[in-house]
């Protein structure tokens, strides 16, 4: 990623965390918004659609079953890691206690399954829309 990435591959912006989500998704897009409002240290945020996803090493796959945090140190993570990653991070302690507990197993697992109902059921949640459903495009 960038001038930060280990494999030399182009793409993080100015060294910085990417986090990388549906932008297609009114469920997703109404999260980052949020994050954006009330987390101080949230890193720019990418809709997945405006992406070279092998640029980044990614796969259509992996895009639209869960948000991907990428960091300019190597750093990878999906999912309910990638959310507890973001909120370990921040400079308020309510955040970043929650994101350490989820990333402390067995929260982690719990963390992660609730992940996976929410991601699998978000085109039925406030703001969604009907490209919010996980099904392959």
């Amino acid at each position: 990623m960038g001038a930060g990435r280990r494999d030399g591959r182009q793409g993080v912006w100015e060294n910085r965390p990417v986090l990388v989500y549906d932008g297609d998704c009114g469920f997703c897009h109404r999260c980052v918004e949020f994050g954006r409002a009330h987390l101080p240290a949230m890193p720019p945020a990418r809709r997945w659609q405006d992406l070279d996803l092998a640029e980044h090493g990614l796969t259509l796959e992996q895009v639209t079953e869960s948000v991907q945090l990428l960091g300019p140190d190597g750093l990878r993570a999906s999912g309910a890691r990638a959310v507890a990653v973001l909120l370990a991070v921040q400079p308020r302690i309510g955040w970043r206690v929650l994101g350490r507990l989820m990333l402390v197993p067995p929260v982690d697992l719990i963390a992660e399954a609730v992940y996976r109902v929410v991601a699998r059921n978000r085109h039925r949640l406030p703001g969604s829309t009907g490209a919010c459903s996980t099904a392959p495009r």
